[in-house]
C-alpha cells in the first residue's frame, strides 16, 4: 500500500469521515463487514480476497466488482471505522462542560478510541509499516487535514467566547495533533497509554495552557 503524492490512506479515511459517506449498498456492507473480521483475525498481509469472500459467503468475484484490489478494499475498511471514532468522538467531547475539559477528554478519547480500535489499533501495533508511513511520509498532508479539523473545534471554542480571541489557533491545533500523533506513531515508556486519568493529567498539563495565549 504506497500513499500517493496528494493523499494518503488516513487522509482520505478522515475526508470520509467528516463528510459521514454512508454504505447504502447491503452487499458491499456486507462486506465490508466481512473484511472486518478477517483484518482483525488475521492480519492484512494474511488476509487474501478470497478468504474475505468466504467469511461475506459470497464469489470472489463479488468482491472484486465491488472492490477491485485488495488495497481498495483495506482503505474502504479502514475509511468506515476512522467515520465511526470521529463519530464517537464528537459524541465524547460534548460531555465536558468547558473548553479546558473538552481539550482534555478530546486528547484522552482520541487515544483510546483509536489504539482500542480491533483493526486500526491492531494496525498500529502489529503492521505498523501500512499504517504509520501514510502519518509521515505523505508531505504532512494527514497532519494538515486533522489539524484543520481541531483548528475548527477550537475557532468554535474561540467564537464562543470560551478561549482568548487572540489566540494562535492553527498553531495551537498542529502542536496539540502532533502530540497525538506521536503517542501513537512511538511508544513511550513513560506515560502510560492505557491509563485515563494519566493521559488526562498530561493534557491538562501540557494541552491546556495552550489555550491561553502567553503575555506580550
Amino acid at each position: 500500500m504506497t500513499p500517493s503524492d496528494s493523499e494518503s490512506l488516513l487522509e482520505r479515511a478522515y475526508l470520509e469521515a467528516v463528510e459521514r459517506v454512508d454504505d447504502l449498498d447491503e452487499l458491499r456492507a456486507r462486506i465490508l463487514d466481512a473484511a472486518y473480521e478477517q483484518f482483525c483475525r488475521m492480519g492484512i498481509r494474511r488476509s487474501t480476497m478470497e478468504d474475505v469472500a468466504r467469511r461475506a459467503k459470497v464469489s470472489r468475484i463479488t468482491v472484486y466488482r465491488r472492490f477491485t484490489t485488495k488495497d481498495a478494499l483495506v482503505e474502504h475498511v479502514v475509511r468506515r471505522e476512522f467515520r465511526r471514532y470521529f463519530d464517537r468522538f464528537l459524541v465524547d467531547i460534548e460531555q465536558a462542560g468547558t473548553a479546558a475539559d473538552r481539550v482534555v477528554l478530546g486528547f484522552v478519547s482520541s487515544l483510546r478510541a483509536i489504539r482500542g480500535n480491533p483493526l486500526i489499533g491492531g494496525l498500529i501495533a502489529v503492521e505498523p509499516d501500512l499504517v504509520v508511513p501514510s502519518m509521515i511520509n505523505d508531505g504532512g498532508q494527514t497532519l494538515a487535514i486533522v489539524r484543520q479539523f481541531v483548528a475548527g473545534q477550537l475557532r468554535r471554542e474561540q467564537h464562543a467566547g470560551h478561549v482568548p480571541g487572540d489566540l494562535d489557533i492553527e498553531l495551537v491545533a498542529e502542536l496539540m495533533v502532533r502530540v497525538s500523533a506521536s503517542f501513537l506513531a512511538i511508544p513511550s515508556q513513560i506515560v502510560d497509554l492505557d491509563d485515563d486519568a494519566q493521559l488526562a493529567a498530561v493534557a491538562r498539563r501540557f494541552l491546556v495552557p495552550m489555550l491561553t495565549p502567553p503575555a506580550g
